[in-house]
């Protein structure tokens, strides 16, 4: 039977590494797979993971049909046994409704990749429904390390050189350390809350640190 998984797991945890790796192991078994992503850090229609991983791929839009797509490819005679679907946190509600049905009524796998929340903390919609209706969901077992060598369980936000709790939901930027007006960065829940990123404990005294009492 053909299943909904959804791979999650903080930015910097591997997620685009495994889909592409999926899509590889199923590939070498000479099954045949869609891969689908939006917003990807290195532009449109290409999923790329920061080991250098790399590879052509559908580009999601607000408005893309999941169900009316497999089903034209079907009756054109295509073959698809399963869905790579990365930076699936960015996908509405409804396109993830759209997966499960394909899942359900076609029998294709789907194998979903993303994060949970964004840098409010709050859930992505996408990445909420996806909880709520995936056969399976799996935390990736890399894990990302805050600053300070704790174990990373937020995503941070950083706007020119501060890091930020309101804004857009979505807003694509840097997460290399090349200098870029909005750049991402992940923290442990004790610095996420505190403000503390990487640069600004550097430039901050630590020591002695305030009582933790606010």
């Amino acid at each position: 039977m053909a299943e909904l998984t959804f791979w999650t797991g903080t930015m910097d945890a591997g997620k685009s590494t495994l889909a592409l790796q999926t899509n590889h192991n199923h590939a070498a078994r000479g099954r045949v797979g869609l891969i689908f992503t939006v917003h990807d850090r290195s532009g449109e229609a290409v999923v790329t993971s920061r080991l250098g991983l790399t590879h052509d791929a559908i580009e999601v839009t607000e408005d893309f049909d999941f169900w009316r797509h497999t089903v034209d490819a079907l009756t054109h005679g295509a073959r698809v046994d399963y869905f790579i679907c990365d930076e699936a946190q960015f996908y509405t509600p409804e396109q993830i409704e759209a997966l499960a049905k394909i899942t359900d009524e076609l029998q294709i796998d789907v194998f979903c990749f993303g994060i949970l929340t964004d840098f409010r903390t709050r859930l992505f919609p996408g990445a909420a429904r996806l909880v709520e209706l995936a056969d399976r969901t799996e935390v990736l077992q890399v894990e990302a390390l805050c600053w300070c060598g704790k174990r990373a369980t937020h995503n941070a936000r950083v706007e020119d050189g501060v890091m930020v709790t309101e804004g857009d939901q979505v807003v694509v930027g840097d997460t290399d350390e090349a200098p870029s007006a909005v750049s991402y960065e992940v923290l442990c829940r004790q610095h996420h809350r505190r403000r503390l990123t990487a640069a600004r404990a550097q430039s901050v005294s630590l020591v002695p640190e305030p009582l933790p009492f606010g």
